[in-house]
């Protein structure tokens, strides 16, 4: 199978969809969410990269370095805006987009 060379980089992708899809429900939550907007917005984006990234590579895609380029830009993104957040889901989504940027970095 042709995603078994990427094995690591789809658990890790598949851990950042899982932090950011924690993050996004939890800051709906958060008593001043218009201060959260950008947050929200970015675990949005970053989660629906990184779960296509991850299909993608299932599937063998002959495109892992550009998809790869994009997720890791995102990742970085949405690590960058997380950590600016206090909260324990903002810190714990940070560390995972920042372990998803350099994973996607190291194929792309």
């Amino acid at each position: 199978m042709p995603h078994q060379q990427n094995q690591e980089l789809i658990q890790t992708l598949h851990e950042c969809v899982e932090a950011c899809n924690h993050c996004f429900d939890a800051c709906l939550q958060e008593d001043d969410m218009q201060m959260m907007a950008k947050c929200i917005r970015l675990d949005r984006e970053c989660a629906d990269i990184c779960a296509f990234l991850e299909q993608a590579l299932t599937r063998g895609t002959p495109y892992v370095a550009e998809l790869a380029s994009v997720c890791a830009k995102i990742c970085e993104d949405c690590g960058n805006e997380c950590k600016k957040h206090d909260h324990e889901h903002c810190q714990r989504c940070a560390e995972a987009c920042f372990k998803c940027a350099e994973a996607c970095k190291a194929v792309s």
